[in-house]
């Protein structure tokens, strides 16, 4: 498998398990230095690579009117503070090909939401900062079909690559997870991600915001760490029912300790078994 190096570690193989996490969006500063601080504390107690993760822009809201965050000077300012003050590498979200060069100069890793994992110029733009780019898998797509985004990524001068499962539409408003995905992904021969938040997701559920379904995320990244996975990303909120996007999937934030010793009791399972 070829290891992806994100900051001081490398995500991938016998690698320690990673997390990528944070508030789904940017609300403020204040507040994400307070989740990505504490997240950090939990990581290093229990030797977890950390990356924190916010959104300076969620474009893909449902609603017109719904909090995308602070935007794209603002919100990169916000997370080079955060950078600088926590110490660990950053992944982002991008949805337009002019904010990948802006977003390479803070961010480690550059994400490419589901919805547009497809979109050649997108792809290329997040390739040509030589940044790892981390492609969620859509909603819409089969895991075998993902092989054209890792093509794409390769012809763009890309080989620092994740790739993200976040669950596959089953449905009006409502998501599934085929585990098979995990493996199938994973045998490209790049680190796979399995997305717990997300895949719980209710896309829409709420008419004008999407619901959620919190209480599954425990069991899935279970069974998806049990599939052998490289790392997980999870939304982690200190009060989800205030947060501005997501807050029906996300995990509370002291919640997550006790989430993240039982996948790493899994992890180390798996991984004993792999090298064997």
């Amino acid at each position: 498998m070829n290891k992806v190096t994100v900051g001081n570690f490398k995500i991938g193989g016998d690698e320690p398990l990673a997390l990528l996490a944070g508030p789904c969006v940017l609300e403020s500063l204040e507040r994400s230095l307070l989740i990505g601080r504490t997240i950090k504390e939990i990581c290093q107690r229990l030797g977890v690579n950390y990356v924190f993760k916010a959104s300076f822009d969620k474009a893909n809201r449902s609603s017109f009117h719904s909090f995308r965050g602070p935007g794209l000077e603002k919100g990169l300012e916000w997370l080079a503070e955060i950078k600088k003050q926590l110490g660990v590498p950053i992944v982002t979200d991008i949805h337009e090909s002019y904010q990948a060069e802006p977003a390479g100069k803070v961010a480690d890793i550059l994400q490419i939401p589901a919805f547009l994992c497809r979109q050649t110029d997108l792809l290329h733009a997040a390739a040509q900062t030589g940044r790892v780019v981390n492609v969620k898998k859509g909603q819409f797509l089969a895991p075998d079909d993902m092989r054209n985004v890792v093509d794409k990524l390769h012809e763009s001068g890309c080989d620092q690559i994740l790739l993200t499962e976040r669950g596959a539409s089953f449905g009006y408003h409502n998501l599934v997870v085929d585990m098979r995905s995990l493996p199938i992904m994973r045998g490209f021969g790049y680190p796979v991600v399995f997305d717990g938040t997300h895949s719980v997701q209710l896309p829409g559920g709420n008419g004008t915001s999407s619901s959620g379904n919190r209480e599954y995320v425990e069991p899935l990244v279970r069974a998806a760490v049990g599939c052998g996975v490289d790392a997980l990303f999870l939304e982690v909120h200190d009060n989800p029912e205030e947060a501005l996007s997501d807050g029906p999937n996300m995990v509370y934030l002291d919640k997550l300790e006790g989430l993240l010793k039982q996948a790493l009791a899994i992890h180390k399972i798996v991984q004993a078994e792999e090298n064997n």
